[in-house]
């Protein structure tokens, strides 16, 4: 198991190494980092810029000369701020991280328990009215639905009681002032049930097809032949051998949440990456939007070495090959 992690985090570094140039290259030719000194036309002031941050070398030595940089720490200052780009990173990283944390673990558990239940039931009537539920999320745009969460939530009691403050907060992560754990409660509450809608109602129909494959498989029959009890049956052989595939999407779904917040972020007021890149590429922030995107293809590299490790410990068969 070791080797077996050493392998993929090896294979990793290449990886991060050639997404990282794609990303420099294609920021480089997109963005000019020098769009706000141009605006001055003081040609002896971008001279000088030029050749501090070597804008007239060439791509590789270009990206070769920012990588140094990146990896001793020094990412430069955002033009939008002034203020230096590592730690605007690392405040917008939190926020994002702690809303993707929860929205992750109680999708997982939700649609986990429907997975199980449509598989087993399958065409039941609560089977067909989790699967129309399902595409309804799936089709379900994320900016309307959070909007109508907060309407529902915060405005109408608000309106309707008279109430001085709305009982679900949709603002930030925490009311100006407050630090208690309630307090974050009912910050997180609608955002997070904006991010799961979509993730549920995905996964779950993709957990119910890898439960039912399971079901139906040689194993499964051998078990019930032998008068194993059926709880057994499908919670040691049927969920076990279904989680695998089940873990890889969530996986790869995580990664993209780190990054693609941006709706959530933005409707519910959070300081997150999502947040932090609308902002940045609105402005044209070369200097935020690079290492934005460095951290985001890290977070799809380490998420899918996650995957692999976790698909090894369900499926030892992996592992030995």
């Amino acid at each position: 198991m070791i080797t077996f992690i050493t392998r993929r985090v090896l294979y990793s570094i290449p990886v991060i190494l050639v997404a990282s140039f794609i990303l420099f290259w294609a920021v480089r030719a997109t963005f000019d980092p020098l769009a706000k000194l141009r605006q001055a036309h003081d040609p002896a002031v971008i001279a000088r810029e030029i050749e501090r941050l070597g804008l007239d070398r060439s791509i590789p030595e270009q990206y070769f000369l920012w990588l140094r940089s990146l990896v001793v720490g020094d990412w430069g200052l955002s033009t939008r701020t002034g203020t230096a780009v590592l730690p605007l990173i690392g405040d917008a990283l939190w926020p994002t991280l702690q809303l993707a944390f929860w929205g992750l673990i109680i999708a997982v558990l939700i649609a986990g328990g429907i997975s199980v239940y449509s598989a087993v039931r399958q065409y039941s009537l609560g089977d067909n009215l989790l699967t129309g539920a399902s595409y309804i999320g799936i089709a379900m745009p994320a900016f309307w639905f959070g909007l109508i969460l907060i309407q529902t939530f915060a405005v109408w009691p608000k309106e309707a009681f008279g109430l001085s403050e709305p009982p679900l907060f949709f603002i930030g992560l925490h009311s100006p002032g407050e630090t208690g754990v309630l307090d974050y409660i009912r910050h997180l509450i609608l955002p997070v049930a904006a991010l799961m809608i979509a993730l549920v109602a995905s996964w779950s129909r993709f957990g119910r097809a890898a439960m039912l494959d399971a079901l139906s498989s040689d194993y499964v029959r051998t078990a019930r032949a032998k008068g194993v009890p059926r709880r057994q049956v499908i919670w040691r052989h049927a969920v076990r051998n279904s989680m695998a595939p089940f873990v890889t999407v969530v996986a790869l779904d995580a990664a993209i949440l780190i990054g693609g917040l941006v709706v959530t972020e933005q409707i519910f007021a959070i300081p997150g990456m999502g947040r932090l890149f609308l902002q940045s590429l609105v402005a044209g922030d070369v200097y935020v939007l690079l290492p934005w995107m460095i951290v985001v293809a890290i977070a799809v590299v380490l998420c899918n070495l996650i995957a692999d490790i976790a698909y090894a410990v369900l499926d030892p068969r992996v592992r030995l090959s």
